[in-house]
């Protein structure tokens, strides 16, 4: 059933163990770091319910006749992406932002398991059970559901084995009702959401059929012994009339510590068996790529509003070096969007049925979007100019003593009062320059896997057949040498 904001808020709080700034926080759904956030996940279940936005945001389930949440339906068909993508939209522009950990883009690397059944089978048909479980109750339980990935680095130049242990998350030992884990993970949104796929990052497992790292699981995010340990966040920093979306959109980042915490047998999709291990981390990203790079068109179109009103409040939008440089920006948004539709336009059918983005024009288009994300920020600073490093705070604009030069200095013209200027500097520069603009940017690493990761993932998904093929006929090479890349 679709929850509502309500109904979630109740739901975390549920006397999980978090900490930020050294403080022990006793209800995230109040805490100045945490409210902000937590307001729009709740947000996003109540517009669900609401006559004008349900429809984009909920369909009716033909056999339990149930409203279920539009992002975390199994993807069949093409309209199935187009409805989702719409819904993102809707919750874009509702929160006059931008927010990457919502559930939507998470859910998706549990499609991926669900494609990989027959390896799970391999292990034990009761994990492809549980998979096949969980992803039907995410769907009926409008669960907040995200995914802890990355591990504290370690040395990695020693196998887990040759240090701490509980660098990288481990299996501690089997019970009657579970499996009892330990070690740290990293995730964002953890703190204030119901339930995380765990899951490993070791990719070379060398010729090890079982081990105790190879781990993959649903966790409570309030099970006993996890502790969420959390960045010092954005919000609170400075007034939000400064920095509105830093005290608006802040996603919490939080190290997850697994201290002896018990995993229930229904809750693990598998453990101990590195095949399966290996095959989520290749396949990680075939649905999720989508929604995270749709993020990026938003933060495309935010700097491409941004410059574009800067340029054009003083009239420098007529100059030719200045059209330039904006029509980078539509490029860099339109090639973002044009990668997205192609790979609906060319879905291709999943190893279970479902039906996956084109991984090619996915992974391509995603790698091109983080690749050049920098270059267009800088962009965007040029076409804004150095007023946004230099603009006061809104204090000074409303200091009566003051207010009258910082009137005239910002005035523009009939159109752009100097309350509009100042809003539009501190929204660009909260944009482009703040702490939470550099954290943009390397979050999209951290969330997305490194650059070197995303061109392997191309590398792997594109076919060469056609290339191949069109060189061996021009070159009038003889078919042996297509058997032997086969072969590879």
């Amino acid at each position: 059933m679709l929850r509502t904001g309500a109904q979630y808020r109740d739901s975390i709080r549920d006397g999980r163990q978090v900490w930020i700034d050294g403080e022990r926080v006793r209800d995230v759904t109040t805490h100045p770091a945490f409210k902000p956030i937590v307001d729009i996940r709740a947000r996003i279940y109540d517009l669900a319910h609401e006559s004008n936005t349900k429809p984009v945001m909920a369909y009716r389930d033909e056999l339990t006749g149930e409203e279920n949440c539009i992002g975390y339906k199994l993807p069949h068909n093409q309209e199935d992406w187009h409805a989702k993508r719409r819904a993102i939209d809707t919750v874009m522009r509702d929160i006059n932002g931008y927010a990457v950990r919502v559930g939507d883009e998470t859910v998706g690397e549990m499609w991926s398991l669900y494609d990989g059944r027959d390896i799970l089978n391999e292990v034990d048909p009761q994990f492809s059970r549980n998979i096949e479980n969980h992803i039907q109750h995410v769907l009926q339980s409008d669960t907040f559901h995200v995914s802890a990935n990355t591990d504290p680095k370690g040395d990695r130049s020693k196998r887990p084995q040759d240090q701490d242990p509980d660098m990288l998350l481990h299996l501690v030992k089997e019970t009657d009702k579970g499996i009892i884990v330990r070690g740290a993970k990293y995730e964002t949104a953890a703190a204030y959401a119901n339930q995380a796929f765990v899951k490993p990052t070791i990719a070379n497992w060398g010729d090890d059929k079982l081990s105790d790292y190879a781990l993959g699981f649903i966790c409570d995010m309030g099970s006993p012994g996890l502790k969420h340990i959390c960045r010092t966040g954005f919000t609170g920093r400075a007034r939000p009339e400064d920095y509105p979306l830093s005290n608006r959109c802040d996603e919490v980042d939080t190290l997850l510590v697994f201290d002896d915490v018990l995993i229930p047998w229904e809750n693990v999709l598998f453990y101990r068996h590195t095949k399966a291990a290996a095959f989520i981390r290749g396949t990680l990203h075939r649905y999720s790529a989508f929604p995270f790079t749709l993020r990026l068109l938003y933060i495309a179109d935010l700097m491409l509003g941004a410059a574009a009103f800067n340029a054009r409040q003083t009239g420098l939008d007529a100059q030719q070096a200045v059209r330039e440089k904006l029509a980078l920006l539509m490029q860099y948004r339109e090639s973002i969007d044009a990668h997205l539709i192609a790979s609906i336009a060319m879905a291709q059918k999943s190893p279970g049925g479902l039906l996956m983005p084109h991984q090619s024009l996915l992974y391509t288009g995603r790698h091109a979007a983080i690749n050049q994300l920098p270059l267009m920020m800088q962009l965007a600073r040029e076409l804004c100019g150095g007023q946004i490093c230099v603009t006061p705070d809104k204090a000074t604009f409303d200091n009566p003593e003051i207010k009258t030069w910082m009137d005239k200095y910002y005035s523009v013209n009939e159109f752009w009062s100097a309350e509009d200027r100042r809003r539009l500097l501190a929204f660009a520069r909260d944009l482009l320059n703040s702490d939470r603009a550099g954290h943009m940017v390397t979050f999209e690493l951290f969330a997305q896997s490194p650059p070197y990761a995303q061109l392997n993932h191309i590398y792997m998904n594109f076919d060469m057949a056609n290339a191949l093929a069109y060189v061996k006929d021009c070159a009038g090479l003889s078919n042996r040498v297509m058997d032997q890349w086969k072969k590879k």
